[in-house]
Parts: structure tokens; C-alpha cells; sequence
């Protein structure tokens, strides 16, 4: 049995945490939330906003294109089939291998599937077009400024980086879909992960809290340049809950912030 807690945790601890939890957690999380993902489709967020509606990556055809965090591959199925040569990657070797299930239930595999730590990427420099994550490692790491530097460094010059995480504002309010999960009860500003610990005080799961000036400053910092932040709204009709977001929360606060940035084609010069 677990408990929440709130104490620092470094990358080790907080990757050892997650990779067992995803373990764990792979095959459950695939009955609660599959048909939604679908298994062949790239979802950004539990608003329901899709790539194929979205555009955000552009034409993938024919590019080199790295999934962080791929879970059990959804999306870089759905990048395959768009005509992609896709490379994916996950620290749960349980989320990798629910994913060749969905390899073989599709008929759609994504051949390179590599099981991996996004704060070292096992990937050559400039190799990839466009790196994409969707709610994958990024908040689930000590060291998310370290993945920034690592997807500049696998980016080739004017490839495209978009990755989505919860909103940074959720953070102040509890997890709670209903009406309780609308009244402040922590600093935006405490950046203390979001710790579960088993009974001698081990971590079994961790989230990283950045604020939205944390994630421009981690991308400006890695030599990427920010050109969209997106916020999406809660469509009308959904009335799925998924965990902390519902109809309710989404009507009235974003849940998910999704950022779109690039690589440039050269490196920036002072003037001077």
C-alpha cells in the first residue's frame, strides 16, 4: 500500500520508482484508458485533441521521428502509418510489451522499440526530424532540463520538438475531478515532487512539478526555440473523467499545456 508524500527525489530513485510502477500498472492502465487512446492514434491529451486534427508536427512522410515515453506505443503507431520511420522509447519494459501486443492486434508495428532513460538517450546527435512526447517522461523525471539538452542534442538543425504535460497550474489543486479539486491547496511555486512511498518510506511513484516560466526557460536553455504554447480547451460533449480532469475542471481551467518548439537551423550569436 502506498501513501503520498512530499520530499526531494533524485533522478535515480524517482526512475526506479516509475519504471515499476509503469510495470505494474501496464495492462490496467491499457482496460481503463485504451479505448481512448486508441491503439493506433497519437493523443495529446485527455481533452481529446488529436495529431490528426492538431497538425502539429506537420508532414511526417519519409522523416525521422523519435517518440519520448512511448507507453505502449499508440502514437508512434499512428506515426508509422503515416508514413514515419519512427523510433520509440520507454522505461517500463511492462508499457513495451503491452505494446507488441498492440503490434500484432493491429497489424501496424513500430520495429524500432528501444526500452530507455529520457535523461540519456541511447541516440546518435542530429538523427531525428521531429521529437514528440505526449504526457510521456517529461513529468515523471528528476532531471527535465537534462532531456531537454538531450533531445536538442538527437535533433537534427530545424527539426521540430512538441510534447505535452499537465497544465502547471493543476498543481495547486488537489486531484480530485469534482468540486473539491477547485479550491487552492498548495504553492504553484513548491517545486517538491509529488512522491508515493511504500511502508518503509520508498518511493513507488513520483511526478516533477515545473511552472510554464520552468519549461520555457529548460527549452531556451537546451538551444530550442519556443514558437507555440497550447492550452487546450474542454470540447463540448466530453464527458469522459480521467483522473483529475472532468467536464467540470475542464470547463473552467486548462488541464494540459502543450509546447511546440524548434531546433534552429544554426546556432544563435551574440551581437556585440
Amino acid at each position: 500500500m502506498s501513501t503520498p508524500a512530499s520530499r526531494p527525489v533524485g533522478p535515480a530513485e524517482s526512475a526506479r520508482a516509475n519504471r515499476s510502477w509503469w510495470d505494474g500498472e501496464a495492462r490496467s492502465y491499457y482496460a481503463e484508458h485504451g479505448a481512448f487512446l486508441g491503439d493506433a492514434d497519437l493523443l495529446w491529451c485527455p481533452e481529446g485533441l488529436r495529431e490528426s486534427e492538431a497538425g502539429l508536427l506537420g508532414d511526417v512522410t519519409g522523416r525521422d521521428v523519435l517518440e519520448i515515453g512511448c507507453g505502449a506505443a499508440q502514437g508512434a503507431r499512428w506515426l508509422v502509418s503515416a508514413g514515419a520511420r519512427v523510433t520509440a522509447f520507454d522505461l517500463s519494459m511492462g508499457q513495451l510489451a503491452q505494446g507488441r501486443l498492440l503490434d500484432e492486434r493491429t497489424g501496424v508495428a513500430v520495429r524500432r522499440v528501444v526500452q530507455a532513460d529520457a535523461q540519456a538517450m541511447p541516440f546518435r546527435a542530429s538523427s531525428y526530424d521531429v521529437v514528440v512526447s505526449a504526457f510521456g517522461a517529461i513529468p515523471f523525471v528528476a532531471d527535465s532540463a537534462g532531456v531537454m539538452r538531450e533531445v536538442a542534442r538527437v535533433l537534427r538543425p530545424g527539426g521540430t520538438f512538441v510534447f505535452s504535460v499537465t497544465h502547471p497550474i493543476r498543481w495547486v489543486f488537489p486531484d480530485d475531478p469534482g468540486p473539491a479539486g477547485l479550491t487552492v491547496q498548495q504553492s504553484y511555486f513548491d517545486r517538491t515532487p509529488y512522491v508515493e512511498v511504500d511502508g518503509e518510506g520508498a518511493a513507488t511513484y513520483v511526478e516533477h512539478h515545473r511552472t510554464l516560466g520552468d519549461r520555457v526557460r529548460e527549452l531556451v536553455a537546451a538551444g530550442l526555440e519556443l514558437v507555440d504554447l497550447l492550452e487546450p480547451e474542454w470540447p463540448d460533449g466530453l464527458e469522459q473523467e480521467w483522473g483529475q480532469w472532468s467536464p467540470l475542471r475542464g470547463q473552467l481551467m486548462p488541464g494540459t499545456a502543450i509546447f511546440v518548439a524548434h531546433k534552429p537551423q544554426r546556432p544563435a550569436t551574440l551581437l556585440g
